[in-house]
C-alpha cells in the first residue's frame, strides 16, 4: 500500500489510536495507490482560487502552531507539480511561523473551501527567502495591487497532500461570495423599487387631477 500523506502520518501511536477505536483495519486493508506527491491540475485551480490557508509549524520547545496567512486570491503559487510559494506578508510582527520555520522546516497546510465543503491537506518543507534573493520569483510572487507589505518569501516542497471528506464542515462565505450568490435577489429588489416608486408616481399624479 502506497498512501503518501498517511505514509507520513501515521505513527505507532497513530496506529495504537485506530486500534483503540477499531479503525486499524480501515487503513491496514487500504487497497489502492495514493502517493499524491505531485500537483495535478486538479490542485492547482483549487490552489489557485484561495485567499488564505492555515500553516502549521513545530517550535524548538515541541508545542505546535497554526497560523492564518491570507492575501489575494491565488497568493499562494503552484511553481510546478512539486513546489509552491507565497509572498509573506506583514502581520502582527511576533515571528513564531518565521522563527519555528527556521528550526524545523516540517509544516502542514490546511486549504479550506467552504461552501464546497472541501479541504485540501499538504505536508511540505519550507524555505524562507529574502526578497532580494531571487528577484524573478519575487516579481512573480508578490502582488503591487495588495495594500500590504511583503517581508519574504516562503518556498514550500511537496512532500504529500490529501483531500479530505466534507464531513463537519459548515458552509461559510465571503462578502464577495454572499455578493455574487445573492445579486439575483439583488436585482430583483432594485427592479421592485423602481416598479414601486413608479406606482407611487401615477397615483400622486391621479390625486393632483
Amino acid at each position: 500500500m502506497t498512501y503518501g500523506f498517511m505514509d507520513i502520518a501515521i505513527t505507532p501511536s497513530v496506529r495504537r489510536a485506530q486500534a483503540e477505536m477499531g479503525a486499524d483495519r480501515l487503513w491496514s486493508d487500504f487497497k489502492g495507490h495514493r502517493e499524491f506527491d505531485q500537483f495535478s491540475i486538479r490542485e492547482t485551480a483549487f490552489i489557485a482560487q484561495r485567499d488564505s490557508f492555515y500553516m502549521a509549524s513545530v517550535s524548538e520547545r515541541g508545542w505546535p502552531y497554526v497560523q492564518h496567512r491570507g492575501g489575494p486570491p491565488g497568493f499562494l503559487k503552484v511553481l510546478d507539480d512539486r513546489m509552491l510559494a507565497f509572498a509573506d506578508y506583514r502581520g502582527n510582527r511576533q515571528y513564531i511561523s518565521t522563527g519555528n520555520l527556521a528550526e524545523n522546516d516540517r509544516t502542514c497546510l490546511f486549504l479550506m473551501d467552504y461552501p464546497a465543503r472541501t479541504r485540501l491537506k499538504i505536508y511540505a518543507r519550507a524555505e524562507k527567502l529574502a526578497l532580494d534573493a531571487d528577484p524573478v520569483l519575487t516579481a512573480k510572487i508578490t502582488d503591487g495591487d495588495y495594500g500590504a507589505k511583503t517581508e519574504r518569501i516562503f518556498k514550500l516542497k511537496l512532500e504529500a497532500f490529501d483531500w479530505n471528506c466534507p464531513q463537519h464542515i459548515e458552509p461559510r462565505y465571503t462578502e464577495a461570495e454572499f455578493l455574487s450568490a445573492s445579486q439575483h435577489l439583488i436585482d430583483k429588489i432594485a427592479q421592485l423599487e423602481r416598479e414601486n416608486a413608479s406606482l407611487r408616481e401615477r397615483i400622486d399624479t391621479r390625486r393632483k387631477d
